[in-house]
């Protein structure tokens, strides 16, 4: 039976990786990019701060170097960390390129500002809503191109890499459910690119867009790939806290502009936690406020940058300024009520410099994947950096190859014949709500073994219950995106769990030091 589709090139994913890929490809071949929403929905238009880059003449590859080792606590690939800082200057160029559009100082050079980690002003941006104008940026190209076929409302289902024997061999595709004809469509292509984003929605409270469920990690842990670091889950420090609020963050840029973090009582309080105060890197950061909030009996914390002049918070925070007044808080006059939470993954599906998995044919580049680069810590800006880097590397990659690959098979079709429709969809809405507060309870950013040994309990269970759930009933998306969070979630806590020690985003009571050196935690598929 002949394939739903055939492409050269399958790109899971359309934020700002997936899309840079399937921009530098589709000169040479015909790509499809899949979303699993519209186009936008994922982290990247998000994202506020900007991207860190070395663009100015006081700083210099070395110092963006050193800066993100010392964020990494000790577990960065120090070549893979060499490799995106000296390709930054032209990553930043070839979004120039796409017609990106950064701030600019009066006198014509780019307004740089400077984040928590970073020991110079080097961050590149487009006023506070940096993610939306690269996604713009790259929506509209893509669009434009013959090559690239769009496709929105499709969520993956799998990798297709397995022989009639069940034998993995290369990826030569994916089955993906298509949301508005409600059925599973075979797609067949030369190579697949996963570039799915993270998993933070594995956790109760978190910063991410409701589609970061981890999908692509999953499906690669399911076709054999190897995932390293997953025990390394960035809380961002400042998402506002408001009860009508919703996963909405305050940029690290606030506080590199001179933003206070403060106490009820309106007392400072960071520099009691590290000297750089509220420029220390995130994971210390979120700590703090942790351990303030939990010690006070508090709901949050503040974040005052009312000391600065209206014209300059309205000028560089306007979508903060907007969106806060929307809850009736005005950052001119008074603090932002913040408190932490899941914001980015570290670790992923492991991957060399081009981006190329454990599984012939299949990619994957972006926050799914672990390339090194941030260790045991994300530094501020970084990741939109990464994604473009390693994007640009793995399209190279692709097009050295393509001519020597083989045409897409005709693959098996998805077979529903021994399902039904689900009479009890009780079991997925209780089931996606248990595991998110069992990882944001035990799994969260204090850890302890009794915590982890519980956590892995609940999710044994889980796990098994959703499984059966899987096989006897027919997919939607929310059963696909729960299948893949307890896999998440799984790896998580065995990734927590094996480390005995106490670093960068891991930090256990049980553990508090750090051991004298550490490699990353690489699990392995049976």
């Amino acid at each position: 039976m002949p394939n739903d589709a055939t492409v050269d090139v399958l790109v899971i994913g359309s934020g700002a990786a997936g899309l840079t890929l399937a921009l530098c490809v589709a000169d040479r071949c015909n790509v499809a990019v899949v979303s699993k929403a519209r186009i936008d929905s994922g982290s990247t238009n998000w994202a506020q701060g900007g991207i860190a880059a070395v663009l100015s003449a006081t700083d210099s590859f070395e110092s963006h170097v050193e800066d993100t080792l010392v964020a990494g606590g000790g577990l960065c690939d120090v070549d893979a960390v060499k490799f995106t800082v000296e390709e930054g200057p032209a990553a930043i160029q070839w979004l120039i390129d796409q017609g990106m559009l950064f701030d600019t100082t009066k006198k014509g050079p780019y307004h740089l500002t400077r984040e928590g980690g970073h020991s110079h002003r080097r961050v590149i941006h487009s006023k506070d809503a940096t993610g939306k104008a690269v996604q713009r940026t790259l929506d509209e190209q893509a669009r434009a191109h013959p090559n690239i076929r769009v496709l929105e409302d499709y969520v993956a289902v799998d990798l297709i890499n397995r022989d009639a024997d069940g034998a993995r061999g290369p990826c030569r595709g994916a089955y993906l459910y298509d949301q508005r004809e409600y059925r599973v469509k075979t797609f067949a292509a030369k190579a697949v690119v996963i570039a799915t984003g993270g998993a933070s929605r594995v956790y109760l409270y978190t910063s991410n867009p409701d589609g970061s469920t981890g999908d692509g990690i999953a499906m690669a842990w399911r076709a054999g790939c190897r995932v390293a670091n997953m025990e390394f889950n960035q809380f961002h420090p400042t998402c506002l806290f408001h009860p009508e609020a919703r996963t909405f963050l305050i940029t690290e840029a606030v506080r590199g502009e001179g933003g206070r973090l403060l106490l009820p009582n309106g007392e400072r309080f960071m520099k009691r936690f590290d000297p750089r105060g509220e420029l220390a890197p995130r994971d210390i950061v979120a700590r703090a406020i942790d351990h303030e909030i939990k010690r006070l009996g508090i709901d949050c914390v503040y974040l005052d940058i009312s000391h600065k002049k209206k014209k300059f918070i309205k000028e560089h925070f306007p979508t903060i300024y907007k969106q806060c007044r929307k809850y009736g808080i005005d950052i001119t006059e008074e603090p932002i009520p913040v408190v932490p939470a899941a914001h980015y993954t570290c670790g992923g599906v492991m991957v060399d410099r081009a981006g190329r998995t454990d599984v012939d044919s299949l990619y994957c580049i972006g926050e799914a994947s672990y390339t090194g680069l941030h260790g045991a810590n994300r530094m501020a800006s970084n990741s939109l950096l990464e994604c473009i880097v390693y994007a640009t590397s793995a399209a190279e990659d692709i097009l050295s190859k393509l001519d020597d690959l083989p045409p897409p098979p005709d693959l098996k079709p998805w077979d529903e014949s021994r399902v039904t429709n689900s009479d009890e969809e009780v079991v997925v809405s209780h089931n996606w709500d248990e595991l998110r507060r069992t990882m944001w309870n035990y799994v969260g950013i204090v850890r302890t073994d009794k915590r982890l040994r519980r956590a892995q309990r609940r999710i044994d269970l889980l796990r098994e219950e959703i499984q059966e759930y899987y096989g006897n009933f027919r997919v939607t998306p929310d059963l696909l995106e729960l299948r893949n969070l307890v896999t998440v979630g799984d790896l998580i806590v065995k990734s927590a769990a094996g480390r005995k020690e106490s670093r960068g985003l891991h930090y256990t009571l049980d553990y508090p030091d750090a051991l004298p050196s550490a490699e990353p935690t690489v699990l392995v598929p049976e």
